[in-house]
């Protein structure tokens, strides 16, 4: 299981992370928190809710949705299905409706069975505007009162040949937006000028997966790593997970064998996670997780080049990777896996006690918990630390794909149905 051990100063802290984004611990900025880790800085924030228990609002959702919300002050920003429309709902925390606007017609649910649907990318703000991308191919611009600034529709890169939709969210990084357009007609990494949407450029970025096969499918997300030699675009998909400066989209470093058995079903889901000092690279269902040292990686990171970490024999297939401590959480359908972030040993593995089995949403770590909500949304909280401790588990009989998002003592859940503020009463 372990390929490499390397006693390198892997964690600088427990809340350290990537792609800093002004706005401190009141804010929820893009998918995966202020640090885009995972982590929140909120403290006070409850262990228990349901239905009727440590509920401050909710609100009727126009229709079904699976982006997780964003937060800056007092507004949230979501995209969600309003009939076969996508539109973008800016929120206040006080639960009530501030603005609905358009984003596309024709927009649909339910790619596989109930699964997969366009408006499951998560917003990007920087406090002034708010970045929204939904799966029928339009990115736009808006301000915080809701006038559309710009729009582009991402398939003039391609048509959109794809099997399970796209949900690529935009990752806003110092007046640029990243993302990464990779399905069967087109394997791109794009820089837009932010403010405008005017392209600054556009690379091909090639992978090891087949022309006609379902490899080019990619579902994952890109990241912005800083650290010493950054910052890099991190692009996960197409069988491999690859840095490119943020210049100009040139290659630095991919990591390679993700695919080991050449499986042409293989398809990226689970998005890396990206810290300062630990890179952690999942790949798609019997594959290997493979954790590297981003300060100074170069070429290609396989176990004979000294940037990589350590190879665990299996990965999560959907839920991103979470870094607390000195601790690397992989969460499959079921099981919890808690791995040594230097050497890629087991320290525990446990199933998690609830009746569901489906987890979509990606971990989220807040005042020394580990918060998860599941399809049927079943919230599953567990203590963080070496020995397996589960807190709570919380339902509130609505499905959820969405991640949790936490801010100054709250948690907003959403659901199919509602969007949850859950608080202490």
């Amino acid at each position: 299981m372990i390929r490499r051990y390397l006693l390198v100063c892997l964690l600088a802290t427990t809340a350290a992370a990537p792609a800093q984004v002004p706005g401190g611990t009141a804010n929820w900025p893009q998918w995966r928190g202020p640090k885009n880790d995972g982590h929140s800085l909120a403290t006070g924030v409850p262990t228990e809710w349901g239905p009727d228990k440590n509920v401050v609002w909710k609100l009727k959702m126009p229709g079904r949705g699976s982006s997780t919300p964003c937060i800056w002050g007092d507004r949230i920003f979501l995209t969600s299905l309003d009939g076969t429309e996508a539109v973008l709902l800016c929120i206040g925390t006080d639960g009530k409706q501030k603005w609905k606007q358009k984003m596309s017609s024709d927009a649909r649910g339910g790619y596989r069975g109930p699964e997969g649907d366009d408006v499951s990318a998560s917003c990007s703000t920087d406090g002034t505007f708010v970045w929204a991308y939904v799966g029928t191919g339009t990115l736009a611009c808006f301000d915080f009162d809701g006038k559309r600034v710009w729009e582009e529709d991402l398939q003039k890169y391609g048509k959109f040949s794809i099997q399970f939709g796209t949900h690529w969210t935009p990752v806003f990084y110092k007046d640029r937006l990243y993302l990464q357009v990779m399905h069967r007609n087109a394997e791109l990494l794009i820089a837009l000028d932010a403010k405008s949407g005017k392209e600054i450029w556009k690379v091909e970025r090639k992978g090891d997966g087949r022309k006609g096969t379902e490899s080019p499918d990619v579902y994952a997300s890109a990241f912005v790593w800083e650290g010493p030699g950054g910052p890099l675009l991190i692009a996960h998909g197409n069988d491999t997970c690859s840095a490119h400066r943020l210049t100009d989209g040139s290659e630095v470093w991919r990591v390679a064998g993700l695919n080991p058995t050449a499986n042409r079903a293989w398809r990226f889901v689970s998005s890396p996670l990206v810290t300062p000092n630990l890179i952690v690279v999942p790949s798609c269902k019997g594959g290997p997780t493979v954790a590297l040292n981003p300060v100074g990686a170069k070429g290609t990171i396989d176990p004979d080049n000294k940037a990589e970490l350590w190879r665990y024999k299996a990965t999560p297939d959907v839920v991103a990777p979470l870094l607390v401590g000195d601790i690397v959480y992989l969460l499959k359908d079921g099981p919890l896996t808690a791995l040594n972030a230097k050497t890629g040993e087991v320290i525990y593995q446990n199933s998690l006690d609830a009746k569901q089995k489906v987890y979509r949403g990606n971990m989220v770590y807040a005042d020394g918990k580990i918060y998860i909500v599941g399809f049927e949304g079943i919230g599953v909280v567990i203590q963080a630390g070496k020995e397996f401790k589960q807190l709570a588990t919380n339902d509130l009989h609505e499905r959820t794909y969405a991640s949790p998002a936490i801010v100054n003592g709250r948690i907003y859940i959403r659901t199919w149905e509602h969007l949850y503020c859950i608080g202490k009463e």
